[in-house]
């Protein structure tokens, strides 16, 4: 009976050798990235150490985005209101313009005219006070 029951157990734990029985790893290829990570090159302790110096470089780039878009968008501000000046400045030379024609003797008096009033034909007269002459 202990035979027959050592004989049992043995053939157990055949059947679970081949059912624990782990995959094989496939070698990686020898190449320097493999190498430098499972040579321990590049250890745990010294990328923690590292990491201070990450997060600082991470933070330096974001500041650099976010300062290139401020930029780009202060330039098309600046040109915005360029093109604006631009154009207010024709808006003035032609306002200007066409004052100076309105304000010539000939169209103020086409306009004048409609309200009953004309140029004086005579040339206008020099008022004296008598008593002030001595």
């Amino acid at each position: 009976m202990s035979n027959r029951l050592r004989a049992e157990i043995q053939e157990e734990e055949a059947e679970k050798k081949l059912l624990v029985e782990e995959m094989p790893v496939p070698e990686s290829p020898e190449n320097f990235v493999t190498n430098l990570l499972s040579k321990d090159f590049i250890s745990t302790d010294a990328v923690t150490r590292a990491l201070p110096f990450v997060f600082y470089l991470a933070l330096l780039c974001m500041i650099y985005i976010a300062n290139r878009q401020v930029a780009e968008n202060n330039i098309r501000n600046i040109d915005k209101v360029s093109k604006e000046v631009r154009e207010l400045g024709w808006d003035f030379k032609t306002t200007k313009a066409e004052m100076a024609y309105r304000s010539t003797l000939t169209e103020v008096a086409k306009r004048v005219d409609t309200l009953g009033i004309s140029e004086p034909v005579e040339p206008p007269q020099k008022l004296t006070d008598v008593e002030v002459v001595k």
